[in-house]
């Protein structure tokens, strides 16, 4: 038997990315913030393995709405979808996004993207409590806020070790008048004031 040999046709960027599942791009808003020092560049994308591109378009923006910070770039809240898109391995969780994106599409009359940011609101709010509203939600608070981008934007150091704050920072509050000094100090290894 002769084999014969394989065509070569060439495979579009959009057929390749159809079948390879969802990706989401973008590019940094604030070229000098923190968040831009931590980015090898200002572009970003991220493959999705389950959901499709426009599933994560609409929890990115979904998230955006519900935990709304107007200069946190879309890559930190990318980090939420990308989240989401791993818990979407398991089909009942895969089935609850599918279904509650077309929920918010269904009440937006099909594309809750469109819609200005007061109606995406009043949509969001007449599915609070459901369990993709939760499970978004729930995802959110720790993916967006529990990784390096957001310490970076938020200013958070991250943990001293054992020790903690005592001697690296946790008395530099600025915004408040001092308080009376105790007599042993502030500080276990402060000596007593005289």
């Amino acid at each position: 038997m002769i084999s014969q040999p394989l065509s070569r046709k060439p495979v579009s960027r959009r057929v390749f990315l159809k079948a390879s599942g969802g990706v989401l791009a973008g590019t940094l808003a604030f070229a000098s913030g923190p968040i831009a020092l931590l980015a090898p560049s200002r572009s970003w994308a991220m493959s999705l393995d389950h959901l499709t591109s426009r599933q994560g378009e609409v929890l990115l923006a979904m998230t955006r709405k519900l935990f709304p910070h107007a200069d946190l770039e879309d890559a930190v809240y990318a980090l939420v979808v990308k989240s989401l898109d791993g818990k979407a391995a398991d089909t009942a969780t895969a089935e609850q996004i599918s279904s509650g994106v077309s929920e918010l599409d269904d009440q937006a009359d099909g594309d809750w993207l469109a819609l200005g940011d007061d109606e995406r609101l009043a949509v969001l709010q007449s599915m609070a409590g459901t369990p993709f509203f939760e499970l978004v939600r729930g995802d959110a608070v720790v993916s967006l806020y529990n990784n390096p981008l957001a310490f970076a934007h938020f200013g958070y150091e991250g943990e001293k070790g054992n020790p903690g704050y005592l001697s690296q920072g946790f008395n530099d509050l600025t915004w408040l008048p001092d308080p009376p000094q105790p007599e042993a100090g502030y500080l276990p290894f402060e000596e007593p004031s005289a």
